[in-house]
């Protein structure tokens, strides 16, 4: 268990295997809940059999297992072990041989899937329809988002955005510089020009990333546009070392800026080759996507101090940073949040910060300017949850 007490359950006979079975599922069934996957589900498959492959080609995990089909992505719920979660934003390919389907992932690692008797046809289409309908989201949000963009030029950006991606600079501009420029003015109908613009111009402009995503409480609070702006340079005294990410809707009001370390402090000093340090921020914006996908997108289980994860109304988080390591990275990494209250405040609280970030070699290290109140984003992932 958790509090590192243990249980020894014996004497089951023959009843052993259903207790293990029904058990493994309950458990997942509330990893469902807890790991912050609890979305809708548009297919199930009772009985199947898996084979989980690592990115070095190993197989991690196998056995019988229900297939389940959900908005995002796909769960595997293995009869022995924990469930597995695929984004359909992470696949790179599907083939059907033999009654076998072979899921690879951008990743570099492999679900095959067998056994399904009579609902193989039907769930491999199902999970074509899913991404399918993925990618339909995304463009249609981006058609909303700019009515009068070529439909042609939508398709091939929206690539780079499915599931909410924050897209490179140089990726939407390879397809449409105009876009790009489209997509920078709608951070001011939601709000954050000025402190875009503020940011911008201490950062590696080239490296901006901009994505769209659908708010937590869907449909009720609309569409946010959140961005990553890459701060630094081979100067270590300057300030830097640092992505800052930002989310807004045009419903939103009060909004904080969040920053994360690039890589290790100490390290970060060492750096003389600019190349060097775009190539750590190019792997460290593809993670960063990755992990906030991972979490859909919250931010509160990010910035909680550990002492307030033992508070009842926060334990869920405290489960879900056991289970999900891309929570834990963003805690690592995490070095603060800025409120916004005025503008000469958020300037001089970002200043100050990102001057904290190089004074210090420590990598545990959270700058801190008390506890905030409550912003928007604070109250609407308190109402999602409800």
């Amino acid at each position: 268990m958790t509090s590192n007490e243990q249980l020894s359950i014996f004497n089951l006979g023959y009843r052993y295997e259903d207790f293990l079975r029904i058990m493994i599922k309950l458990r997942n069934e509330l990893l469902l809940k807890d790991l912050l996957m609890n979305e809708k589900m548009r297919k199930s498959v009772a009985e199947a059999e898996f084979v989980y492959y690592g990115s070095a080609g190993d197989a991690l995990q196998k056995g019988g297992c229900e297939l389940r089909l959900y908005e995002t992505a796909l769960v595997v719920m293995p009869d022995k072990g924990e469930l597995i979660r695929f984004p359909y934003s992470d696949l790179s390919g599907i083939d059907s041989q033999n009654y076998t389907l072979t899921i690879n992932t951008e990743t570099g690692e492999k679900l095959s899937l067998s056994q399904m008797g009579g609902q193989f046809d039907p769930f491999a289409r199902a999970l074509s329809e899913a991404n399918a309908a993925l990618q339909l989201k995304v463009n249609s949000l981006l058609m909303r988002l700019f009515p009068n963009a070529d439909p042609s030029l939508i398709r091939r950006v929206a690539r780079f955005m499915k599931e909410g991606r924050a897209a490179r600079r140089v990726d939407i501009e390879s397809v449409s510089p105009t876009l790009w420029k489209e997509l920078e003015k709608k951070l001011g109908t939601v709000g954050v020009m000025e402190e875009y613009d503020f940011l911008k111009a201490m950062s590696q402009q080239e490296k901006i990333c901009i994505g769209v995503k659908q708010s937590l409480l869907g449909d009720l609070t609309g569409e946010y546009v959140w961005f990553l702006i890459p701060i630094y340079s081979t100067n270590p005294s300057d300030p830097g070392n640092a992505v800052v990410m930002e989310a807004s809707s045009q419903e939103g009001t009060g909004k904080a800026t969040y920053f994360f370390r690039i890589v290790g402090r100490k390290e970060y000093k060492d750096f003389r080759n600019i190349d060097d340090l775009h190539r750590e921020v190019d792997l460290f914006i593809k993670r960063m996507n990755r992990c906030m996908i991972d979490i859909n997108f919250r931010r509160e289980p990010i910035y909680l101090p550990a002492e307030r994860l033992d508070e009842p109304k926060y334990e869920r988080y405290r489960f879900a940073l056991q289970k999900i390591p891309s929570l834990k990275v963003l805690r690592e990494l995490f070095i603060g949040r800025v409120i916004h209250s005025t503008p000469e405040q958020w300037k001089g609280d970002v200043k100050d910060l990102l001057k904290f970030n190089v004074s210090t070699e420590d990598d545990s290290a959270k700058w801190s300017k008390g506890e905030p109140p409550d912003t928007d984003e604070d109250k609407e992932e308190a109402a999602s949850k409800k």
